[in-house]
């Protein structure tokens, strides 16, 4: 999948949680800055562009920064990733990087992450007592697993105020993975445990996000990939030039 004006991309998913296993499909996600004339025209740019094999996700800036700020759990997860996990960073990137923070509120965090784990709770609860192919058991394990990590890594967001994507014992998720397959309910007491800690709080995290930094970045980038053309003329750069904000390796 070729996209232009990448301002971030990572590997994500199951390899950035540690929680891989050979077989594992690696899962990448970024986001990239549509031709700022492109979105006052007649065909306005993609939001996102998704392929499979290898499995990539890249959305929109404007796009990314709403799903942040709604507190999604996937998109999150791309601004607070170990440096070894970047694929592309650009300067732009990097701010983004920068004001990660703006986009947590407490209410958005809470109800977007226990609103994950609870649909994968559910997804266990439909697939009954355990007595399902092999296929559909590994899938129940798989989906487990991210219940457990929605519920670790949200509740230690909303306490403080970070996001750490490498669980810190992967044997103990692909443990709790295995009780879950071969009973759904087990998956019951902890999703109540962690309801039971968010309700209780306290959080480090704001009422509600920042939206000014966020604006202000947005704006940059509009302003960087502006481009009009004169007719009968190629495309020309109007726009503010910020020096190497092409693609370079992670850090």
């Amino acid at each position: 999948m070729t996209v232009p004006n990448v301002l971030l991309s990572g590997i994500v998913g199951s390899t950035a949680y540690g929680l891989a296993h050979e077989g594992s499909d690696v899962d990448r996600l970024g986001l990239f800055a549509a031709p700022t004339a492109q979105l006052h025209g007649l065909h306005p740019a993609k939001e996102s562009h998704v392929s499979k094999a290898p499995d990539h996700t890249l959305h929109e800036a404007a796009k990314w920064c709403r799903l942040a700020l709604g507190g999604n759990p996937t998109a999150m997860e791309l601004v607070w990733l170990p440096d070894d996990l970047y694929e592309v960073r650009t300067p732009l990137g990097d701010e983004l990087i920068g004001i990660r923070t703006a986009f947590l509120s407490a209410r958005r965090v809470r109800d977007a992450y226990l609103g994950y784990a609870t649909q994968q709770f559910r997804r266990l609860e439909s697939r009954g007592d355990g007595s399902f192919s092999a296929d559909t058991r590994k899938r129940t394990a798989k989906h487990a697993r991210h219940l457990k990590r929605l519920c670790t890594q949200g509740l230690a967001l909303y306490t403080t105020g970070r996001l750490t994507i490498r669980v810190d014992d992967p044997e103990e998720y692909v443990a709790f993975g295995e009780r879950v397959a071969a009973d759904s309910s087990a998956a019951r007491p902890l999703l109540q445990q962690y309801e039971d800690a968010f309700a209780a709080g306290p959080s480090v995290l704001p009422d509600e996000p920042d939206e000014a930094p966020v604006e202000a970045w947005l704006h940059r980038v509009r302003a960087h990939f502006f481009t009009e053309a004169a007719p009968g003329n190629p495309a020309r750069t109007t726009g503010r030039t910020i020096a190497g904000s092409g693609p370079r390796p992670a850090r």
